[in-house]
């Protein structure tokens, strides 16, 4: 009697479900990413006690220069030639979002009384919350010197 010979079959890594994975890492990574609608690049000033601020917030950045920047939270920055500029555009965004909290971003090298201009603007569009974004110190930076 004859045997037939058996068909040995070689080890092999199942790849139907490949595709599914990467749509699902694809689509994964695509829901929670977040844009900074703000990338102004400053040097902030220390402070000892930070605050976290909320996610939907406006931006004004001032750098070094002078140069101010500006955003309402949903769309990227945009400069501003002056001071004045700042008001119109927290008075609509006032008039736009209400309860929306304005971050203040100055370079550490700003002269101060380039931010009470921008301070005392932001108090003229009657914004109710603002925040002042620093360098916070840490427990390392004190034991470091």
């Amino acid at each position: 009697m004859r045997l037939k010979r058996r068909h040995e079959q070689g080890s092999v890594i199942p790849t139907a479900s490949m595709a599914d994975i990467a749509f699902l890492l694809i689509v994964f990574f695509m829901v929670t990413i977040t844009f900074e609608k703000d990338k102004t690049q400053v040097v902030l000033p220390r402070t000892e006690l930070r605050f976290e601020i909320p996610k939907e917030v406006a931006y004004i950045s001032v750098t070094s220069n002078g140069q101010i920047r500006v955003t309402d939270g949903d769309e990227m920055s945009a400069p501003v030639p002056n001071v004045d500029d700042v008001v119109t555009f927290a008075a609509n965004l006032v008039a736009k979002y209400p309860d929306r909290a304005i971050v203040l971003k100055a370079d550490a090298d700003v002269p101060y009384r380039s931010v009470d201009k921008i301070l005392d603007s932001l108090k003229q569009a009657k914004v109710e919350l603002i925040y002042l974004l620093s360098e916070q110190r840490t427990a390392d930076d004190e034991a470091g010197g």
